[in-house]
């Protein structure tokens, strides 16, 4: 689709030398940079000024998910092994852990500039791959590094998103969101198809503590992208007028290290992005078990049941990625926000009471399918959308501890309540029905969340 030629936006706007080069010049690959940005408009709505910074973006969160997904069915694996009775457990260390964590990232956020700390969280993540993969290899017992391996992924997996998604929303404004946060997320899904299929194919020839080392070298090559993306929009704002919010790469936030709570608490806006994330935990952690149980009573063999977990990711990633691609973008600027955070919790209430008349083995591979791939491809994106209209504080410190602690919080509370449920002998059937209702709250604060958010993005005290 062709979109019309608008002047550079605020956020990115380019010097009359880059401007010069976008039209004529070659980019390091050879390639025009006119040429790139034709190819782009065909896939998104991009305009100009914002080719690099979005293409950057899109390899940034290539490199994070690549890392993850192959790491994820590892981490499933793992998680089994130990018996279905351990789960609720590994979720509440899960939990614990993200309370310890969240106060030192908001303390580091508070001291230390963005071009600092977000490459200091993933060099730390790097480091503790390392710290694995020698355990790995050393012959340490495989359970016990199981289990710390299984909290220690869940914490990274919604910290290096968190923090990805607090750095888009400081580089993008609302508007430029709705157009290209879906292929921005799209960067990620490729990233994730790349990781299921390389652990898919190879996880028995690499071998686990191999698979962890590539995983360490994809989180040194997103900092590479950080860091281009934070020198790109300097060297953007030097040229021309810069907002506050995206001419933030040199400057500290500031705050204290508990501060990303009481932000929430006093913000009805930032409660209710909380609740959503509530929503999506708790349907996510009973589909989740229901998964669980099911592939461990497939197969006891840990290589069998870690490919059966990527071959899954495998087939979210390739529909997910053709949506973000596709339609993510044209669908938030023509449907609006509200229909994009609604689609979710619609599929999430009808699967619940599909699952609930058949619980078989189909229909909940199909369901789950089905709801990952449109929340990575619509809802993902959208939400992160609610992001762009906060202060920068509230980007950084609110936003990690509702994508993580609050989260993983839900994860906790809601393996805890599955288990004494299935004590009392409620079956997968009364389970599902329990989450229809759930999932109808979840479309009312859907609405709600997007009336807010335009009301903000137009100026209104919200």
């Amino acid at each position: 689709m062709q979109c019309v030629a608008d002047a550079a936006p605020p956020a990115l706007a380019a010097s009359p030398h880059d401007a010069r080069r976008a039209r004529h010049g070659p980019g390091k690959s050879g390639i025009p940079l006119s040429s790139a940005t034709a190819l782009l408009r065909r896939l998104c709505q991009v305009k100009d000024g914002e080719a690099s910074a979005l293409l950057w973006s899109f390899a940034y969160f290539f490199c994070l998910l690549f890392s993850y997904y192959v790491m994820r069915p590892v981490r499933e694996e793992m998680g089994i092994s130990g018996g279905m009775d351990k789960l609720p457990w590994l979720f509440t260390a899960v939990f614990a852990s993200m309370l310890a964590a969240v106060p030192v990232f908001s303390a580091l956020v508070a001291r230390l500039p963005r071009r600092r700390f977000i490459p200091i969280v993933y060099h730390f993540f790097a480091s503790n791959l390392l710290v694995f993969f020698g355990l790995l290899s050393l012959g340490a017992p495989r359970g016990e590094v199981g289990k710390v391996f299984y909290v220690w992924l869940s914490v990274f997996n919604l910290f290096v998103v968190s923090v990805f998604w607090g750095f888009m929303a400081d580089l993008w404004r609302s508007e430029q969101g709705k157009r290209l946060f879906g292929f921005i997320a799209a960067g990620g899904s490729a990233g994730a198809l790349a990781g299921s299929f390389v652990t898919a194919a190879q996880a028995r020839q690499i071998g686990t503590a191999n698979l962890l080392l590539l995983s360490a070298a994809l989180l040194e090559l997103a900092v590479l992208c950080v860091g281009r993306l934070n020198r790109l929009s300097a060297r953007l704002e030097g040229g021309g007028a810069a907002r506050p919010e995206a001419a933030a790469a040199d400057e500290r936030i500031g705050g204290g290290a508990f501060r990303g709570v009481t932000l929430v608490l006093r913000s009805p806006y930032l409660l209710g992005i909380c609740a959503q994330t509530l929503f999506l935990s708790m349907t996510a952690t009973v589909l989740y078990f229901e998964q669980a149980r099911i592939v461990s009573a497939q197969s006891m063999d840990p290589a069998r049941r870690t490919e059966m977990f990527a071959t899954i990711d495998l087939t979210v990633n390739v529909i997910t990625i053709l949506v973000q691609v596709l339609v993510t973008g044209r669908l938030m600027t023509r449907v609006g926000l509200g229909v994009a955070l609604a689609v979710v919790p619609v599929v999430t209430g009808v699967g619940f009471a599909a699952l609930a008349a058949q619980p078989t083995l189909w229909m909940i591979a199909a369901f789950q399918g089905l709801r990952r791939a449109i929340h990575y491809a619509v809802d993902r994106p959208a939400r992160e959308i609610l992001f762009t209209v906060v202060a920068r504080e509230e980007k950084y410190k609110a936003k990690s501890f509702i994508d993580t602690v609050a989260f993983r919080g839900g994860d906790a509370a809601s393996a805890w309540a599955l288990s004494g449920l299935s004590a009392l002998g409620l079956k997968a059937a009364g389970l599902s029905l329990l989450m229809v209702p759930v999932a109808g709250g979840w479309v009312l604060l859907s609405r709600y969340l997007a009336r807010r958010q335009a009301e903000r993005a137009r100026g209104e005290v919200g």
